[in-house]
């Protein structure tokens, strides 16, 4: 076999397994927000990690720091109220052990004084609210053989500059340069 075909497989796969981890990553951002899962968050994010969510809202540094946002009595009562976190398929820029993630997120609720709707076959139900479109990036490492969060950047979806500029960064890192 040979020895350049080999290290070109195995790169190649190592690619792949890293888009793939990465990729589980971002989608258990969702599920571990939505449960309130702070344990998990501050498992993911380095230590000295940075949750900035924009001009408008409050951020944390630090995985513990981040973690709290999920425990707080108001995400606890929007967790109750029927919150849900959607998450568009990520655009994932590899470098090597660092990574650069750019994605949409949509954050989804239970319309409480919506009119009852009936689906065939679904039952009745007052719908479903859309509270919010932002756009991430989040700044990956490689740790311990383990993906961490090391910064995670949201800013809603306004038709700002600084949004424009952080989905414009995502594309042109991972395609122009």
């Amino acid at each position: 076999m040979n020895p350049l075909g080999s290290t070109d497989l195995e790169s190649r796969l190592r690619t792949i397994e890293d888009k793939l981890a990465i990729y589980d990553l971002i989608a258990s951002h969702p599920p571990s927000a939505d449960t309130g899962h702070a344990g998990y968050t501050s498992s993911v994010y380095s230590e000295d990690g940075v949750f900035d969510r924009g001009p408008t809202l409050d951020g944390a540094e630090g995985a513990k720091a981040i973690a709290a946002f999920i425990q707080r009595a108001e995400h606890d009562e929007a967790i109750r109220s029927g919150l849900a976190h959607f998450a568009g398929l990520p655009l994932v820029d590899l470098r090597g052990d660092t990574a650069v993630v750019t994605s949409y997120l949509m954050i989804v609720h239970l319309d409480h004084d919506g009119p009852p709707r009936n689906l065939p076959n679904h039952g009745a139900s007052t719908g479903y609210r859309i509270h919010r479109v932002v756009v991430n990036r989040w700044e990956l490492e490689r740790r311990d053989g383990r993906w961490m969060i090391a910064k995670r950047t949201l800013l809603p979806v306004d038709g700002s500059d600084l949004q424009q500029e952080l989905l414009r960064t995502g594309l042109n890192e991972l395609y122009f340069s």
